[in-house]
């Protein structure tokens, strides 16, 4: 099985290196590992000891980040470095302020060695997912402490099928396990991993802490003036398409939409959309552009603004749902949005959380997205569940930085 594993990774590499030479992303993943060591060297002492957290990508990052910078104001001193697997959590986060960012080096018996040679970690932190054969093999038998935060589990993973040993082999390097649920914790005792305790989820305490304190955004202040607002976050075509029924419906209402990719061809695939009064946020910041009554929807394309926009919707759709899955409900329910996202939501304890509570709805159709809007849209009674729910499950950072400090 180990042949196997370490041929899947050359072969995946294989398969990004072809994708480099046509796709952006692609080309990031393969060149930001090119001089990855001559980065460490640079800017790591190898001879002081570091805490390591890694994520995989962006979203990841967001959900460890509550821990990181807990454990950064409790040991001010201590040096941190954070990998990324993503190009899509590394280009975003490089400059991060707390830590020394890079790309984590391809999973190999030499990369491991070589890699936390060059970090020297006395501690690492994994969040969610991501179990890596030979870095967890060399950190057991370094008797490196190695935590997984915000862990989840499901029946139909590897670990718990007949064939899956090595996979179990690899979990069974973890020091402990902070998982998010009852069935997570379940699973992983069903074989014979009980270092593990139900935690919840660290998003939110930190999509709690981001709705105390948002960003102000005059421009979208100034946009949306007195009406109300449908935050639309991490779209990808298939929502876009669904999306673009409700500004002629509802004329009333303010559409700012935020995709996943901000590439120009995915911009313009949103303006052809909706062709009527929509604007990219670019154009709207520039000197010399004016608002007029026609423009009802804004095309946010650029990164990083989408946890402050909730504070100024009152329902928001959530992206992914018609693909892999669905992005981040609760930096939006955070704030006291009900939420609207599409069918593939499975994976996620919170969207189902949020549908029992009555504070979010799941559509596969125009005409479902419709009804779900007017259910939704100026609801106290789901905004307030929304927000309720955030609150009542925040707390699981300070129960992780109290076990793994002692």
């Amino acid at each position: 099985m180990l042949l196997l594993y370490t041929a899947g990774i050359q072969i995946y590499v294989l398969i990004i290196r072809i994708f480099s030479l046509f796709n952006a992303k692609a080309k990031l993943f393969i060149n930001g590992r090119k001089d990855v060591y001559e980065q460490i060297a640079a800017r790591i002492d190898a001879t002081q000891k570091h805490i390591w957290f890694h994520f995989a990508s962006l979203g990841e990052f967001e959900q460890g980040r509550p821990v990181l910078e807990k454990l950064k104001e409790k040991y001010p001193t201590k040096r941190i470095v954070v990998t990324f697997f993503s190009p899509s959590g590394y280009e975003i986060r490089k400059n991060y302020a707390l830590a020394d960012v890079f790309y984590l080096p391809i999973d190999s018996k030499s990369n491991a060695k070589r890699f936390i040679d060059a970090i020297n970690p006395e501690m690492a932190i994994f969040t969610k997912y991501e179990f890596w054969h030979y870095y967890f093999k060399v950190l057991h038998n370094r008797s490196i402490p190695l935590y997984v935060i915000s862990g989840i589990f499901r029946p139909g993973q590897a670990f718990f099928k007949w064939y899956g040993g090595f996979y179990r082999k690899i979990l069974s390097s973890v020091t402990y396990f902070f998982v998010q649920n009852q069935e997570s914790e379940r699973l992983l005792k069903s074989i014979g991993i009980n270092q593990v305790i139900i935690n919840g989820d660290t998003r939110f305490d930190r999509v709690f802490e981001n709705a105390q304190t948002p960003g102000k955004l005059d421009l979208i202040e100034k946009f949306i003036g007195h009406c109300p607002a449908l935050i639309c976050g991490s779209t990808w075509p298939e929502d876009e398409k669904l999306l673009s029924a409700l500004p002629e419906k509802y004329p009333d209402w303010k559409f700012i939409i935020a995709p996943h990719e901000i590439h120009d061809s995915h911009i313009e695939s949103i303006e052809k959309e909706f062709p009527a009064g929509s604007l990219r946020f670019s154009v709207f910041s520039s000197a010399n552009q004016t608002l007029n009554a026609k423009h009802q929807t804004l095309i946010i394309d650029n990164i990083g603004m989408l946890s402050s926009l909730y504070q100024y919707g009152k329902v928001a759709y959530i992206g992914g749902g018609f693909g892999a899955g669905i992005h981040n409900t609760l930096e939006a329910a955070a704030f006291g949005l009900p939420v609207i996202f599409g069918p593939k939501y499975d994976k996620f304890q919170e969207a189902k959380d949020l549908i029992a509570i009555g504070a979010a709805k799941t559509i596969t159709t125009d005409a479902e997205l419709i009804e779900a809007f007017e259910q939704l849209k100026m609801n106290n009674a789901t905004a307030n569940a929304a927000k309720k729910y955030v609150e009542d499950k925040k707390g699981a950072t300070d129960q992780i930085i109290s076990m793994i400090t002692k």
